[in-house]
């Protein structure tokens, strides 16, 4: 009989790891939650510290981390329009949990190569 790995830890259909992971499951989503830990951030933005993502994209993704609370969108009545996101307190809990992230992928990102965009500081000293 196989052993059952992990058995110490309850993770069926259904329990919190699956809820929270499906929270922040998307291409984009945790990686926006992340740039919005460091205040508000408008549309465009986002878009300059996520150069790969398609508008469309940022969009859909910004609108699914709203509606499940993860962050706040406010309007301000002006012309031209102004949006601006930033984490509710929701996403802000979140915050330890997205720089275990960082963490873990700075430590081992040598495991699967760099990515494929450096950051502007990253290009000038390459």
């Amino acid at each position: 009989m196989a052993k059952l790995r992990h058995s110490r830890f309850d993770c069926s259909p259904g329990c919190s790891v699956e809820a929270a992971i499906g929270l922040i499951d998307g291409k984009w989503k945790s990686v926006i939650l992340f740039h919005l830990m460091s205040g508000k951030l408008r549309f465009s933005e986002i878009r300059r510290h996520i150069p790969d993502v398609t508008q469309r994209m940022l969009t859909n993704q910004l609108r699914e981390l709203e509606e499940d609370g993860l962050i706040d969108r406010k309007v301000y009545a002006q012309v031209p329009p102004k949006v601006e996101y930033s984490l509710s307190p929701l996403g802000r809990s979140m915050e330890a949990i997205l720089l275990a992230l960082k963490s873990w992928g700075d430590e081992n990102i040598g495991l699967y190569g760099k990515p494929k965009i450096l950051a502007p500081a990253d290009q000038d000293a390459a």
